[in-house]
């Protein structure tokens, strides 16, 4: 008995009694009653009306298939009723009350057909609002797939582009800087993976992508400091793209933690440091202070829930309306440079990668790769000249450094490598030396006489001679 009595006044025991309570007056229902957002407050004993108002007393009791076959008989039976809008709209929110995948499927196609038949009434607006949250519902962390993601970012820019004065506008606008800061941490980790690995030309790429699409994601700031360390790695010649990342963050992300480093390193390269940019300091100060971080038990919690965090995105300024297509990689080899076509990489040019259309489909099937070449030992190797270079060694006399690769040598290939050039280096002393020792015989043996003559004008004293 006193055992008993000291389990049922343990803290464990009441907080065990309080969840079995919350969860059998959930299944009774008295929990699912939710006050209906626009209800019909017309007061008539229309038959029409009553249909109306007892299938939103359904919905507000979470009765939703109820609900439906009461409002599509009031659709059928009287089909010049002032309620047939309200009641296609409270159609697609008991589907979106219902809150599973195959509701909210159904909710997103009941939204699209009120704003295609009711384009200019107010619901509008709220309609194609709810179908951008119910993409933004269903988005998965960055890890993890981000199609619904993409969609929550398409409809939320039809709900801003299309309904702009719209009391929905606002949060819509707030749900797409969400999205976006959920889609730039996925770029922004696979840019690191690439960094992390070695391969340069993929990082920067996915760096550049991040800052130039989503200007307001929380760590733009650090992914153009990463882009512009991958660019010092690649070499002297994209001296000119590491000090434009610098710049950027010198100019519009003046409360970065890396402002004091951009400064210090466009010191070292001699170049200019621009002005920061007062309302972009403004900007990035207020959602700074306004992040929400995630505690103990929120992370915890975290590791059992598939939903993103997004206590980290802007709170204030123009989210990016307008997808950013990406430039070809740095590691693509260029022609020469053309006034007319400019370069990815802030120079001229053109890429050597095209595309063309083959008029004898059956000569392609029977012709070799051209981008391959069969050596002697039954090898594919790289033909010549695919690198972009000259095949001609008069017209490429000096060598040039290779671009950046995605793939960095290993060591056993490096040493390979050291080996075949040690190898070369001593065929050509030896070839030198050989040529020193002939010189001297070649030199020493008199030269022929030309065969050219010179014809004199044959004069009278000439021939007396």
């Amino acid at each position: 008995m006193l055992r008993r009595n000291l389990i049922s006044r343990s803290p464990l025991f009441t907080v065990a009694t309080v969840i079995l309570s919350v969860n059998l007056l959930c299944g009774f229902s008295i929990f699912h009653k939710k006050k209906y957002e626009t209800p019909i407050t017309k007061e008539t004993m229309q038959p029409d009306k009553v249909l109306f108002d007892r299938a939103i007393k359904n919905i507000e009791k979470g009765q939703y298939l109820a609900a439906r076959l009461t409002l599509n008989t009031l659709i059928n039976t009287y089909d010049t009723s002032e309620y047939i809008a309200k009641a296609k709209l409270a159609i697609a929110d008991s589907w979106f009350r219902e809150g599973d995948a195959h509701g909210l499927a159904q909710a997103e196609i009941e939204y699209k057909e009120f704003i295609l038949f009711y384009p200019n009434m107010e619901e509008a607006a709220e309609s194609q609002f709810k179908i951008c949250k119910i993409h933004s519902q269903q988005m998965l962390k960055p890890d993890r797939d981000n199609s619904e993601g993409q969609r929550a970012e398409d409809e939320c820019r039809v709900a801003l582009v299309q309904f702009p004065n719209s009391k929905f506008a606002k949060d819509a606008e707030q749900m797409l800087r969400n999205t976006q800061e959920v889609l730039a941490e996925k770029e922004m980790r696979t840019g690191q993976f690439y960094y992390n690995k070695g391969s340069l030309p993929a990082a920067q790429g996915r760096f550049s992508f991040v800052s130039k699409q989503y200007p307001l994601y929380s760590a733009a700031d650090q992914a153009l400091w990463e882009e512009a360390d991958a660019f010092r790695k690649m070499g002297d010649r994209f001296e000119t793209q590491e000090a434009d990342s610098l710049t950027r963050i010198v100019r519009d992300y003046p409360a970065s933690t890396h402002l004091q480093a951009a400064k210090d390193r466009l010191t070292q390269m001699k170049r200019p440091i621009p002005q920061s940019d007062p309302a972009a300091y403004a900007r990035m100060k207020y959602n700074i202070e306004n992040q929400k971080r995630a505690g103990i038990f929120a992370k915890t919690m975290d590791l059992l829930s598939g939903k993103p965090d997004v206590g980290m995105a802007a709170k204030q300024g123009a989210p990016a309306m307008a997808a950013v297509r990406p430039g070809p990689p740095v590691s693509v080899p260029m022609e020469a440079p053309s006034a007319d076509v400019p370069t990815a990489t802030g120079g001229t040019g053109i890429s050597d990668v095209g595309i063309g259309v083959v008029s004898n489909p059956s000569a392609q099937n029977q012709a070799n790769d051209v981008r391959l070449s069969t050596q002697a030992d039954g090898e594919h190797k790289a033909s010549v000249g695919s690198s972009g270079l000259p095949t001609d060694p008069a017209a490429n006399p000096a060598p040039q450094v290779p671009l950046p690769t995605n793939h960095p040598l290993t060591k056993q290939e490096i040493d390979a490598m050291r080996k075949q050039q040690e190898a070369a280096a001593k065929a050509q002393k030896k070839a030198a030396a050989a040529a020193a020792k002939k010189g001297p015989k070649t030199s020493a043996t008199p030269a022929p006489p030309t065969a050219t003559t010179t014809s004199q004008p044959t004069t009278p004293a000439a021939s007396q001679k």
